[in-house]
């Protein structure tokens, strides 16, 4: 009976690890679908900065309560896992209680506790996250951008967060009561008992069934919740990390040039160059700006992977704030279902991309979002884990401006003032300095 235990325990195993592996190669390949971009430079600057940012989560205390209990769940929900060694060191061979054994009681029962009691605490920072979402409703997180799925996701990933640690209480508190009436050693579990002191009246073989369920639950939901990972927004939890290394080191306010349209001006100023080279290699010109998501980088395209849905970006926007269509948040949220049709379309063509007459600007956000923002960075600045949602418009305005030449009546106007008056203004360059002149 143990032998077959163990083979069902290494079936499943093996079954959640390859749904995760298979997962992940997709995700990989969904980033790859942008462009190459280098940010290698400075890296004792990005591994200082991924320390602090995605390992010490020092954005997130900038709002103190949603940042506290958000803390208590990642070291929590981190450090409980640590019990996954032994789940499956004792589900591989059959042993039972394995560290126990290899260490001793004394060791065994500050272990427990200390388990027990970040999951006490991950409890409790669970269901005070449920109460905000759904019963006190914060505004960011019920807003429009958040219908369906997104909100659903939200609230699935702490009922599954709570199912689990309510397993690993039952585990401990029936294992605990089944020791009590055998008359074996007892070892630890005082959060556990307490929380659940009716076990005491059940009869062993109950306790024993109990046990055992809640101990091949929390494993099942574990690979469950790995592979939940992928179509949720908690993929942050993994790309969180190399989100924050791979971040901008350069002042926010700084803009990156567009390597086309530097090569464009050499090409126009090199009296040796042949404007028809790329025509005679049979290649495309190379777009101005983006158009879909394949003509965005890679480390955008992570971006939208990393995405938290938290809504402190959008909260912090001054256009979203007055009313504008305008949501950094909706913006990330956008760019990813866009790069998983892609991906999709991709399988189901056996590797190849089949133009689905679909386009990330105007398909999936619209002009109208795009030139509501002011660029002022407050998305960027609020952003737990470094995601820059301006640098997605800025390079789909270069493409409404420089490919489709769609930008608004003001902005041509102010263009055009530039290229013929030197400034954004209607003056005569002779003329610009007459309001230094005393009037008469």
């Amino acid at each position: 009976m143990q032998i077959l235990s163990s083979i069902v325990f290494i079936v499943i195993l093996a079954i959640g690890v390859g749904v995760f592996y298979r997962n992940v190669r997709k995700l990989i390949r969904n980033i790859k679908l942008g462009k190459k971009i280098d940010r290698t430079d400075n890296p004792s600057e990005r591994w200082k900065l991924m320390t602090l940012v995605a390992l010490g989560q020092g954005k997130m205390m900038r709002r103190p309560i949603a940042g506290f209990f958000h803390i208590l769940i990642y070291v929590g929900f981190v450090i409980i896992n640590i019990e996954l060694i032994e789940i499956l060191i004792d589900g591989i061979f059959g042993t039972h209680r394995v560290l126990w054994t290899w260490f001793g009681g004394t060791f065994y029962e500050g272990f427990t506790f200390v388990l027990e009691l970040l999951a006490l605490l991950v409890t409790i920072s669970v269901v005070i996250f449920f109460i905000r979402r759904n019963v006190t409703k914060v505004k960011r997180l019920n807003s429009i951008d958040l219908k369906g799925w997104a909100k659903q996701d939200a609230n699935w990933i702490l009922i599954i967060e709570f199912c689990i640690m309510i397993a690993f209480f039952k585990m401990n508190a029936a294992e605990y009561y089944e020791r009590v009436q055998e008359g074996k050693e007892i070892v630890g579990f005082s959060i556990s008992k307490n929380l659940i002191p009716f076990y005491q009246n059940l009869p062993v073989s109950t306790l024993h069934f109990i046990e055992r369920a809640s101990w091949w639950f929390h494993f099942v939901a574990i690979l469950f919740f790995l592979n939940y990972l992928y179509i949720s927004k908690h993929l942050h939890i993994l790309l969180a990390f190399p989100n924050t290394w791979f971040a901008k080191l350069q002042p926010k306010g700084q803009l990156d040039n567009l390597a086309s349209v530097t090569n464009e001006v050499k090409l126009m100023l090199d009296p040796n160059a042949d404007p028809f080279a790329a025509q005679s290699e049979n290649t495309n010109p190379e777009k101005f700006g983006a158009q879909d998501v394949t003509d965005l980088n890679w480390i955008q395209l992570m971006n939208a992977y990393t995405c938290t849905e938290c809504g402190r970006c959008t909260d912090s926007c001054p256009a979203n704030i007055t009313g504008k269509k305008l949501s950094p948040r909706k913006i990330m949220m956008n760019v990813r279902d866009r790069v998983e049709e892609v991906g999709r379309n991709i399988d189901a063509n056996k590797g190849t991309f089949v133009e689905d007459g679909k386009k990330l600007l105007n398909d999936y956000i619209t002009p109208e979002e795009l030139w509501a923002c002011t660029s002022c960075n407050a998305c960027v600045e609020a952003c737990p884990v470094l995601i820059d949602p301006l640098s997605i418009i800025i390079d789909m305005r270069r493409y409404l401006v420089m490919e489709q030449s769609a930008a608004p009546t003001e902005l041509n106007l102010m263009m055009t003032n530039v290229e013929n008056n030197a400034a954004p203004w209607q003056f005569n360059q002779a003329d610009r300095a007459n309001w230094t002149k005393e009037s008469k």
